[in-house]
This record gives structure tokens, sequence and C-alpha cells, in this order.
């Protein structure tokens, strides 16, 4: 099989009150089934480890990222977060954004690679929001633009809350196209400007999302000829998810997944996966659904030839921790 590389950060553990509603009970069952099924080979799975504070700090405010680590967190911060502060919780977000800029140099090579965590994107440049203190995949693309890479990136966010952080961390900038489509009655509350945003309505069942997808998302890539796609494939449409709003069935998504990657495929770009949203109780459907994902971009990835074959495996991540 090709090589199929992915990060991990599921051994970043976060203590949480009882009953809070982050899933963090969905990542190691994941990585295991990944695992099992053979979608990743245990060679092609890597730990992530804390991305340096320059990473950071090419998308977030220096004062934001210094009161994000050093825990001072103000109030406002905490409200916006809405998970309890602590080292564990930083180590984690680090990480997170790691996987996420390791992946995307994998995808360089390989033309598809992911991060089993991450898609933090109500993360503001200045700000948390909605259990996202980094914004993972907006410090990705700045880091490969530093390093001459993603001269034309583009954000495909699926998840069922709008990409708001992604939207204004890139507002202004034509270089960078930020496509969300999600519903319109969920969080954020006041909705940012991504350069597309699709809205549905409440309900929406497989048909419409799906051909409110083929309608847009197609024509976007098609007009912003990417040079690297960033895949925020969060599964909280799903009818079960808690926070979705949605009735997007399994076999929705699924067919979803399918389109996404052959669409990117069709315009030439490689694609980076993360994971987002996924909050069904108990967390097996938002599990399933993951894996449907991983299923698909294991797909792609036996279509692709390797972007530099036979050039053996180089994530590019020393470089550029070198180079900061």
């Amino acid at each position: 099989m090709r090589p199929l590389h992915a990060w991990t950060n599921h051994e970043f553990q976060i203590p949480l009150p009882a009953g809070h509603r982050f899933p963090s009970a969905k990542y190691a069952p994941l990585v295991e089934r990944v695992l099992s099924e053979g979608l990743v080979e245990r060679d092609q799975l890597h730990p992530a480890r804390e991305a340096p504070v320059a990473w950071l700090e090419r998308t977030h405010a220096a004062e934001y990222v210094a009161r994000a680590i050093g825990g001072t967190p103000t109030m406002d911060d905490a409200r916006r977060l809405g998970l309890p502060w602590s080292r564990a919780l930083v180590a984690r977000a680090r990480a997170s954004v790691y996987g996420t800029v390791a992946a995307s140099f994998a995808a360089l090579t390989h033309g598809v690679s992911g991060n089993l965590a991450g898609g933090s994107h109500h993360a503001h440049r200045d700000r948390a929001g909605a259990y996202c203190l980094f914004n993972d995949i907006a410090v990705a693309i700045e880091v490969l633009r530093a390093r001459g890479f993603a001269r034309r990136p583009f954000v495909v966010d699926l998840d069922v809350h709008q990409g708001d952080g992604t939207a204004t961390c890139f507002a202004g900038d034509p270089s960078v196209f930020t496509f969300s489509m999600h519903a319109g009655a969920n969080y954020p509350a006041r909705k940012a400007q991504s350069s597309l945003d699709v809205e549905l309505d409440s309900g929406c069942d497989d048909s419409t999302y799906l051909a409110a997808l083929e309608t847009h998302l197609p024509a976007a890539l098609e007009h912003h000829r990417p040079d690297l796609v960033w895949y925020q494939a969060g599964v909280d449409p799903l009818d079960e998810d808690r926070l979705g709003k949605l009735a997007i069935t399994a076999d929705g998504l699924a067919r979803r997944d399918s389109h996404v990657f052959e669409w990117c495929e069709r315009v030439g770009a490689p694609v980076v996966v993360t994971l987002g949203g996924g909050y069904s109780d108990p967390h097996d459907a938002s599990v399933e659904a993951h894996l449907g994902v991983w299923r698909a971009a294991r797909h792609a990835r036996e279509r692709r030839a390797s972007v530099n074959d036979p050039r053996p495996f180089d994530h590019g991540v020393d470089e550029a921790l070198a180079a900061d």
C-alpha cells in the first residue's frame, strides 16, 4: 500500500470536570481503529510533540500566546474557550498544531496526509473559542508559507460549526480561500465572513447537504486553483450529534468525504486532513464517522502517486524547526 502518514496527540490527556461535553474519550479508540483496519500502518503513525512558540506567533498575537502558555488567561479567555486551563491543555493544543504542520509537509510529498486531532477552527489571532486554544490550520498555513510552500492555500471546513477563527485569521488575504459549510443556527451566534460561507437550515438531510456541497465547492476549487488543501472534516453534521442540528446520515458523510477528495484530486491539490468536531453520546457514532473520513483518505492515497516519488519520506518539520 502507498504510505498514508498521520499524527496523533491522543496520549496528551487533559483534566475535565465530570460530564463535560468535550469528547476526549473518542481519540484513543479512533487511533486504535485506524491502525486495526490498516488505514495507517504503525510505522506511519507519528506521535505529535509540542509546537514551538515561534510557530504559534506566526498566526497568533504574541500577547495572547504568552497568556495561554503562561497560565494567565483572562476571564474572557476562559469564557470563550469553555475548557478549564491547565498545563496539560496547553501541551495538547500545541501538539495539535505540531501534528497539522507535520501532516502538511507530508502531504506535499505524498498527496494525502493527516492529523488524528486538530481542526481547531474557532481560535482567532488574539483569542480562544469553543474548545480551540490555537488554530492549527492557520498556523500550518503560515509555517508552510514561510518556507515557500502553500502559496494558494484552501481550507475546506465541513464541521457543523462555522470556521470563524480561520476566517478572521485570513480576512483580507485573497491568496487564502476559506470555505465553510455549516448549520446557520449553530455556534457561533455571530458569524465571521469566510471567502465563501454556505449556511444550512436546521434538520438539513443528505440530499440537500450533498447538493449544496456540489453546487459550491468544486467551483470554488476550480476558481482558486489551490496548491494545498486543508480539510477540516468534522463529523458533527451527523443526526446523532449532540451539538449538530443537522440530520446527515453516516452514508451521507461518507459520500461527502469521497467527493471532497475526488474534487481536490481533480484540481491537483494535495490534502491535509484534520479531525474536527464529533460529539455523539456515546462516542461510537462519532468514531465510526471519523473512520469514514480516513477510509476515504486511504482510497484517495491509493489513487495518487506520491508527488515526489521515489523520494524517501521527509515531513519537513525538522527544517521548519531549525528555521524558527
